[in-house]
């Protein structure tokens, strides 16, 4: 698996990567300004020099150039400038006599100076042609003067001007990448602290965190809280499970040692007969309580170990409740009232089906002699579906119906484990639901709310 990049490095990047792009956009108009200037400039130097050599011209008969005028074609923007003049009839004045090669014809009279591009003697050139009426040596008409630059010099210009930028340039961003990394690694130093004190805990040491730190880390630190938070209720809750669990199954178990020990020392079949049926009833007591564990442990992993899926829970409960044969045994009527419409939930079948049974079956150990109908109910209440189931028994007295649902709570002596109930409460809140107990007058009345599956109370 790749290695993510650091948190200072990707902050450092993420600051960068914006001020990189935005320097490059500026490098590229930056070099665009740059060959618009030399342009300006250099056509406005050999534009100088060709007035300077028409000028000249014109004053002295093409036999000589002023000084001045000599000082400007010998270095104007930093390079030598050629020339040349032409008479009305082609005739070379003064000048170089190998003219560029590629210099634009007009054939008219051109009131504005004329800028090109050509080759002379091998080299790229950039000049300006200027068209004069003068009068030299009796000559009178339109002389032409161009005058030309190696366009290396103008290059060089453009490349030095944007050097000089990319320096800058370069230099700004250098310094503004250290102050970054340098602020980042500051900014980050009360994450550095926290990962320290995290560090020095011991296993054990669960308690929250309680160190001041910036606002933008004060949400991880208090879903840090909220999950050792959950964590040591979770261990909490296992040690006391598992503390419960093995005082609940050492009297078991010694009954079944006490009653095996007692059919090995029988003293006649009938006598090993005899005890080997209380032995086995102890085994069943025993087998039926281990079951029940861990059908409560897995009932409250619910939320973190099984996948749900989609069930209609009005035809799920029809099947569920018909599996139960000890209604007819006891002659108990069960009525059922469920909707037409589909009562769509998320769940696991299998978890929903044993809390229901399990109702059932605690009505009918509970209920008394007098029970004589379980009544079930499914209607719904808002975005959730209410589950009713109640009985005409002998029902749960008010004071003991706040720790029914507790785990080995015994209200009577009936021999049951008294998990049934804790069974129930943890499936019905691993799925979201709640679970109440009310007084049936006569009789217990059950209620579980279920929250309907998304989308289907929309309509």
């Amino acid at each position: 698996m790749s290695r993510a990049l650091s948190l200072r490095a990707r902050l450092t990047v993420i600051i960068l990567l914006p001020v990189l792009s935005v320097a490059l956009l500026a490098g590229l108009w930056q070099l665009g300004q740059a060959r618009g200037t030399a342009a300006d400039v250099f056509n406005r130097s050999l534009l100088s020099a060709a007035l300077a050599v028409s000028n000249d011209v014109a004053i002295s008969g093409g036999d000589a150039l002023s000084e001045r005028t000599r000082d400007i074609l010998a270095s104007t923007s930093g390079g030598l400038v050629f020339y040349h003049v032409f008479a009305p009839d082609g005739v070379i004045v003064a000048g170089y006599a190998t003219p560029p090669v590629g210099i634009p014809r007009t054939g008219v009279e051109a009131a504005e100076p004329t800028y090109f591009d050509a080759i002379y003697l091998g080299r790229s050139v950039s000049g300006v042609r200027l068209q004069t009426r003068s009068e030299i040596d009796g000559v009178t008409g339109l002389f032409t003067t161009t005058v030309w630059q190696d366009r290396a010099v103008r290059v060089a210009f453009v490349r030095d001007l944007v050097l000089r930028t990319v320096i800058v340039m370069s230099s700004l961003l250098l310094a503004l990448g250290f102050f970054v990394w340098f602020g980042v690694r500051v900014g980050l130093r009360p994450l550095l602290d926290l990962e320290q004190a995290i560090a020095q805990r011991s296993p054990e040491d669960l308690s929250p965190i309680k160190r001041a730190v910036p606002d933008e880390v004060a949400g991880i630190v208090a879903t840090l809280n909220r999950l050792f938070g959950q964590v040591s209720h979770t261990m909490s809750a296992q040690s006391e499970f598992i503390a419960n669990a093995a005082h609940q199954l050492r009297n078991p178990i010694a009954g079944v040692l006490a009653l095996a020990e007692a059919v090995v020392s029988a003293k006649s079949p009938e006598q090993t007969k005899a005890r080997a049926g209380d032995l086995l009833k102890a085994a069943e007591t025993t087998a039926d309580l281990s079951q029940k564990l861990l059908l409560l442990e897995r009932a409250e992993a619910l939320p973190r170990m099984v996948e749900f899926a989609p069930l209609d829970l009005s035809i799920a409960l029809r099947d569920w409740l018909a599996e139960v044969p000890e209604l007819a045994a006891r002659g108990v009527s069960l009525e059922l009232d469920l909707p037409k419409e589909p009562a769509i939930i998320v769940g696991d079948p299998v978890m929903l089906r044993e809390a229901c049974v399990n109702l059932i079956d605690n009505a009918l150990r509970h209920g008394g002699a007098d029970l004589s109908r379980i009544n079930v109910r499914l209607s719904e209440a808002g975005p959730r579906w209410h589950l009713t189931i109640s009985d005409d028994g002998r029902g749960i007295a008010d004071p003991d119906r706040a720790r029914a649902t507790e785990r080995f709570v015994q209200l009577a002596e009936t021999g049951t484990t008294g998990l049934g109930l804790s069974i129930v409460r943890a499936i019905v809140e691993g799925h979201g639901g709640s679970l109440t107990l009310y007084d049936g007058a006569p009789g217990l009345r059950v209620g579980i709310t279920l929250p309907q599956a998304a989308g289907q109370g929309d309509g």
